[in-house]
């Protein structure tokens, strides 16, 4: 069998998946989830270019968007933001309803071809995810309630390789995301600080189920963010 009928296969199996979603579930997703990405000082085009592919390539695997496509409705709803200081993120990514192979590849190519705006400012996590709450309800797509209180879950996902040393606590932020059914995870980058994973688990990710994927290296992002998505997502 040939590689390009291989993955007609399983994407045949994928879209399958798909169709087993209610009639009524158009607009409906199963997530809504917030990509915030690091664009400090210390992130570099490399490193920047290194996380940003990261996602494109997540999306685009046939793991990810098996899960996203298995869920009870069948889709997800995410967007994208950059952020750096307070009162700074930048939305790279509008939010965008994933509810078939296309719309998921699709959303990898903008993540991919799209600009960077930011670039110093500090390190302010609970700007980002201070922001990260306030587009969790803008979110245009519900759903039929799978997360605390009947309501559609709600996620905010950051990556970053710093300690917060801009704006307010980021335990204050967490704190008040969690208190409105928002889960935080994380996804740190030990590159500049080795022990950055214990500073996101005491002052960054909290909520129903939430939980930090580390990586020593940029390098590593990739593989970690499409782990990070498959278990966050399902």
């Amino acid at each position: 069998m040939t590689l390009s009928m291989t993955r007609r296969s399983a994407l045949a199996v994928i879209a399958t998946a798909a169709g087993a979603a209610p009639a009524h579930a158009d607009g409906q997703v199963d997530l809504q989830l917030v990509l915030a990405v690091d664009t400090s000082g210390s992130v570099n085009r490399q490193r920047f270019e290194l996380q940003r592919d990261g996602y494109a390539d997540a999306f685009r695997s046939m793991d990810v968007q098996r899960v996203i496509l298995g869920g009870r409705v069948g889709a997800i709803a995410a967007c994208m933001t950059h952020w750096t200081g307070p009162g700074m993120p930048e939305v790279s990514q509008p939010w965008t309803r994933l509810g078939d192979v296309g719309a998921c590849n699709a959303f990898a190519d903008a993540i991919a071809t799209g600009p960077r705006r930011l670039f110093s400012g500090g390190t302010s996590i609970s700007s980002a995810i201070d922001n990260g709450r306030q587009l969790l309800a803008q979110c245009p797509f519900n759903g039929p309630g799978t997360g605390r209180g009947g309501r559609v879950r709600q996620v905010i996902d950051i990556s970053g390789d710093g300690e917060n040393n801009r704006g307010r606590s980021p335990d204050a932020a967490r704190d008040e995301a969690v208190a409105r059914d928002i889960t935080i995870n994380g996804l740190p980058i030990l590159a500049l600080d080795p022990a950055l994973d214990l500073y996101y688990r005491d002052h960054v990710i909290g909520g129903a189920g939430a939980f930090l994927i580390a990586v020593d290296t940029f390098e590593a992002f990739g593989p970690a963010v499409r782990r990070k998505l498959i278990q966050e997502i399902a």
